[in-house]
């Protein structure tokens, strides 16, 4: 078949997909607190028992392709420079927190039998950067999309809560506005949960929480490429690339930041065109999944998502304090 037999196909799930990302924008603007990535694997759960068999190629066409560019362009969002200029103490408490929270929440799904699925899920969305990093996991691995479905649910469940705890443990626990922002940057999942969560600190915790949470998404590319490798070995029949190319496309866009070449204007397009493309491909993602089979996760997906944000957030308060920033 050739490519020009294959592309009316796709527009039916094409259109579908940029309607749910309209509404999902739509829904977000309303309820700021609530995040257009959520609001689209959301859409698309509910959407998807009641979708026609046209919509279906393109619903994955755009899941697969709208993710891979949004990762690419996700890197536009953080230079070399911001990293460098958290300081080693707080850039070694994100590399300590991302692997000692990912590498403990694999080994808490194995002891709670949780699903190998579902358990990479929950790991990569707590550690790293919630939906968008659930979603480019998935897209190195063989996972059902029931479990990437329900690790995208916990990460909403859970990084909501987190929006009202960090800032009232951190106020308990005395921290300044910038040691709670460093705090929330390590522990809470999503970028827009992360601003929610350092807004009562003020202005400054915010920016502090914000790179430091993006100085996370940097660990998505490694720990995606290791991922890869290991499913690579494993790897039966056809094997999936060594390096992802749209791991390589993060990294060089990261690059093209650092040098300070890019307007900010183009910036800011690229990173509300990097939102369009997560909420359009979640979306996707979400119309594919089955509530009856997500419910079937039952308590022991709830009890994983507990024990992963009660260990993101220790790990990331004591990293802070060994390395000398609380």
């Amino acid at each position: 078949m050739t490519s020009t037999a294959v592309r009316p196909q796709l527009g039916p799930g094409l259109l579908l997909a940029v309607a749910g990302t309209g509404i999902a924008f739509g829904v977000a603007s309303l309820l700021p607190a609530v995040s257009s990535l959520t609001v689209a694997v959301v859409l698309g759960i509910a959407a998807g028992p009641f979708l026609p068999a046209p919509t279906r190629p393109g619903l994955a066409w755009a899941t697969r392709r709208f993710l891979r560019i949004g990762v690419v362009l996700l890197g536009l969002q953080l230079g070399l420079d911001q990293v460098l200029g958290l300081g080693p103490g707080t850039v070694a408490a994100v590399v300590a927190t991302v692997l000692v929270a990912f590498g403990g929440t694999l080994l808490a799904a194995r002891r709670l039998g949780v699903s190998p699925g579902l358990g990479l899920m929950v790991a990569t969305g707590f550690s790293i950067c919630g939906a968008s990093a659930i979603a480019a996991m998935d897209s190195v691995t063989r996972t059902d999309e029931e479990d990437v479905a329900t690790g995208i649910t916990l990460v909403t469940l859970f990084g909501s809560a987190a929006i009202a705890l960090v800032p009232l443990v951190g106020t308990w626990l005395g921290l300044s506005p910038e040691q709670l922002g460093a705090w929330a940057g390590l522990s809470v999942h999503e970028v827009a949960q992360v601003v929610a969560a350092a807004s009562p600190a003020g202005a400054t915790a915010v920016a502090i929480a914000v790179v430091v949470k993006l100085t996370r998404v940097v660990l998505l590319a490694p720990i995606v490429t290791a991922v890869s490798v290991a499913q690579r070995r494993d790897a039966a029949g056809r094997r999936p690339p060594l390096v992802p190319l749209f791991v390589l496309g993060f990294l060089a866009t990261m690059a093209v930041r650092t040098t300070g070449v890019v307007p900010d204007a183009v910036l800011s397009a690229a990173q509300t065109l990097t939102t369009l493309l997560f909420a359009a491909a979640l979306f996707g993602l979400g119309s594919a999944v089955r509530v009856g089979a997500l419910l079937r996760t039952g308590r022991r997906g709830l009890v994983l998502g507990a024990l992963s944000t009660a260990l993101v957030g220790a790990v990331g308060l004591a990293a802070l304090a060994v390395a000398g920033t609380s």
